[in-house]
């Protein structure tokens, strides 16, 4: 999740309409910035309306939401609160994002709510055993959080590394903690989580 202070580098055709929307959550203030297309990206918090507009100057803020994109928010709020959603059926805007990057977004979507692979599984998967950086990288560029759900992938050992979002590793750890504890409820599991 590049999180830098400078809007990112463009991918979409110049003159392109995009909407952007900020929202409240279980963790803070999220975004999400959409073209007729689909999402275009989502931003976890600290992602006031000033953010989203600095991060993509040329979206327009609004309230209105389209059906996709509100399905989309109540997904992002339900699954940061502590319920088990999968937001695979979020309709993504990838274009101008690399075919490898695009391989490595369909392989996260595809980790359940409470799991977690590590950046070398999601490397033997696309048939690259070798990687795993890579995979990191990708990762660590995804325009998508928590739709590609990129914390639900760790380092090697399974220790959870490598997160560029507000709050970093700590954040994390809170985003795996909250879809455990779902997961376990729905599971009838009241084992402490520490």
């Amino acid at each position: 999740m590049n999180d830098s202070a400078q809007a990112p580098e463009p991918r979409l055709p110049a003159g392109e309409p995009l909407w952007c929307h900020s929202f409240d959550t279980a963790l803070g203030r999220c975004g999400i910035v959409w073209s007729d297309q689909g999402v275009v990206a989502s931003l976890l918090p600290d992602a006031s309306p000033a953010r989203l507009r600095r991060r993509h100057p040329g979206a327009q803020l609004t309230d209105d939401l389209p059906a996709a994109i509100a399905h989309a928010v109540d997904g992002i709020r339900a699954l940061l609160a502590g319920e088990v959603r999968y937001l695979g059926d979020i309709p993504l805007d990838e274009r101008g994002i690399p075919e490898f990057r695009r391989q490595v977004h369909a392989l996260t979507r595809a980790i359940p709510p409470g799991q977690t692979r590590t950046y070398g599984e999601i490397a033997a998967a696309l048939g690259q055993p070798g990687a795993a950086r890579a995979v990191g990288r990708a990762e660590g560029d995804n325009p998508f959080p928590p739709i590609v759900p990129c914390h639900r992938v760790m380092g090697a050992g399974g220790e959870p590394t490598g997160f560029s979002a507000p709050g970093g590793v700590e954040t994390k750890r809170r985003m795996l903690l909250i879809e455990a504890r779902a997961v376990g409820q729905l599971a009838g599991d009241q084992q402490p989580l520490f």
